[in-house]
């Protein structure tokens, strides 16, 4: 086990009882998210956490698969699902990297605040855009913190090589749209709250963007 992977296993369950940071802009997010989805509609969410967004959405959506690299997180989630009767969303431990599907798989794929925790994430993103079934969808939540922070690089590699916090990676948010941009995607959706938002020990300012696939 990486060492991401025990930070996030440690502060599973006090992650999972933290109030949203800014409740006004999480249920913006939700209802935008929701506005694309259909009740035939097959979900993937990488980066799930414990579960709460997977839950809120399922509703919406034929079948979520949610996964996550923290086995806490995951027993949190599926502890979440049996106790609110919620049936059609899987969750398993299990990256993002180590996922296979076919191509076109998916209509939508949700990356909420998992984006900068990535070593790899343009790799990712070609690899979400394929997974996406034409006109499809990606959903990212990321904290961009190149445009405020870019300080943040140096203390980031200092607690990670101390083994004090986990992999934080620092870019742009006009990167972030390139990446997509070269991937194929085109931007359908574009939202930056005012307010930080705040994931697990970070208070950290998150671009929301929606990105579509060629029909």
């Amino acid at each position: 086990m990486n060492h991401s992977a025990k930070f996030w296993n440690k502060i599973a369950e006090g992650y999972s009882q933290e109030p949203i940071a800014d409740e006004a802009a999480y249920q913006k997010k939700l209802q935008v998210t929701q506005e694309y989805f259909k009740p035939e509609m097959e979900v993937l969410e990488f980066g799930c956490g414990t579960g709460g967004t997977a839950i809120i959405h399922a509703p919406y959506v034929k079948h979520i698969r949610a996964i996550d690299f923290s086995e806490e997180m995951i027993k949190i989630a599926q502890g979440k699902a049996e106790a609110q009767n919620i049936n059609n969303v899987t969750f398993e431990q299990l990256t993002i990297e180590e996922l296979t599907v076919a191509s076109e798989t998916f209509d939508v794929v949700l990356g909420l605040g998992i984006l900068h925790l990535l070593e790899n994430k343009k790799e990712v993103i070609a690899k979400v855009y394929k997974m996406l079934k034409p006109g499809g969808v990606f959903v990212t939540s990321t904290a961009c913190l190149g445009d405020t922070m870019k300080w943040f690089k140096v203390i980031a590699w200092m607690g990670r090589f101390l083994r004090l916090i986990p992999l934080v990676k620092v870019f742009t948010s006009k990167e972030l749209e390139n990446i997509l941009s070269d991937a194929g995607f085109t931007i359908d959706y574009h939202w930056q709250p005012n307010k930080s938002i705040r994931k697990g020990v970070f208070t950290l300012k998150g671009v929301f963007i929606v990105a579509k696939k060629a029909e």
